[in-house]
């Protein structure tokens, strides 16, 4: 009987298995708590990158002097798929680099030439090549309210960047899948007088940043 007694004792003293309980009841919140950290840091960091490749971009081919010529834009999109390339940009994403220009004889502005870059079916929302060279459809680029347009003399380059988010975590319940980022920018053309963009090397094909190609 005392050892029945004593055995009783120790059992009613010992915590381990409540608190094992307590651990395997609290363990899936834990885990869907870190590992969504580690998703919202990614989502950042992917935020970010998308960012940085409209910038560049923009600011890329917008520096090009005297003349622009369908080997630059190539360089230009080489340079933000390589930076988009630690998200896997080039497979999950779109770059459309627009020059846009005053038409002085219709009062409004024209889009004279249109490339893309990237794998992702993405057409721009803002307008296509040769929109608003015989009208006034067209009165600049961006967002309602928030359009832009090119100074007289000069061009502007607009910059349209959008990407299928990858999840390092493919759980659909943590809501971070089939998200899609997107970012805009735009840069005054400097120093270049010549807004023709030209075609020296007689590329074609697959060798020109087409916006009716789709590739990484």
């Amino acid at each position: 009987m005392n050892s029945l007694i004593s055995f009783s004792k120790r059992l009613a003293s010992d915590a381990n298995g409540a608190f094992m309980m307590e651990f395997a009841l609290a363990l899936p919140a834990l885990l869907a708590f870190s590992l969504g950290m580690i998703e919202l840091a990614h989502f950042s960091i992917a935020t970010d990158r998308v960012s940085q490749i409209a910038m560049t971009a923009a600011d890329n081919a917008a520096r090009v002097r005297t003349s622009i010529d369908e080997v630059d834009v190539n360089e230009v999109m080489a340079g933000a798929k390589f930076v988009g390339k630690g998200i896997n940009f080039a497979a999950n994403g779109r770059i459309i680099l627009s020059s846009l220009e005053p038409n002085a004889a219709a009062n409004g502005q024209w889009i004279r030439w249109q490339r893309c870059a990237g794998a992702k079916s993405a057409a721009s929302s803002f307008g296509v090549q040769g929109d608003g060279q015989n009208d006034a459809t067209v009165q600049g680029m961006g967002p309602t309210g928030k359009k832009i347009s090119a100074g007289s003399g000069t061009a502007l380059i607009f910059a349209e960047v959008v990407y299928n988010y990858q999840p390092i975590v493919p759980m659909p319940s943590l809501g971070w899948s089939n998200r899609i980022i997107s970012f805009t920018f735009a840069m005054n053309v400097r120093e270049r007088t010549d807004q023709v963009l030209k075609n020296a090397n007689s590329l074609s094909g697959a060798n020109l940043s087409s916006c009716s190609l789709y590739s990484a």
